[in-house]
């Protein structure tokens, strides 16, 4: 189980993960566009290159990062453009957790198996905290 850090931004994504790996040096672990999601995403046409995930390692901890597209919701604003996202150990465990942070807060996302193969959801607590859970399927 581990806890993140992800980081929502208006388009910029790339050029902010950009910057943090000619700090911290490395390479990403993952960077996919919207462009690289399923069609029914409905992303405008113009942001299709728009970072969808990035996920870089520094140290220990994974940074994770997105573009929000118009259209999924109010625009990025600087301090609520991160979700603390934690790693579980499985589906009921993020069932379990998820409800409980929820409760009394907003889902955002039911936990769902998702297109990129993990099991995740996301939410808002009664705090105003972002959540997300994701579970990963031990690989075949």
């Amino acid at each position: 189980m581990t806890l993140s850090i992800y980081l929502n931004f208006g388009g910029n994504c790339r050029e902010v993960f950009e910057f943090y790996r000619s700090v911290f040096g490395g390479e990403f672990e993952i960077l996919q566009t919207f462009g690289d999601g399923p069609g029914d995403m409905d992303v405008p046409e113009d942001e299709l290159d728009d970072i969808m995930h990035v996920s870089f390692r520094i140290g220990s901890s994974v940074l994770m990062g997105s573009d929000m597209p118009s259209g999924f919701g109010p625009p990025v604003q600087m301090g609520n453009n991160f979700s603390i996202s934690y790693t579980t150990e499985s589906k009921e465990q993020t069932d379990d957790l998820f409800a409980k942070i929820s409760e009394g807060g907003t889902v955002s996302m039911p936990p769902a198996d998702m297109f990129w193969g993990s099991y995740f959801g996301s939410c808002t607590d009664k705090f105003g905290v972002n959540w997300q859970f994701n579970y990963d399927p031990p690989q075949e």
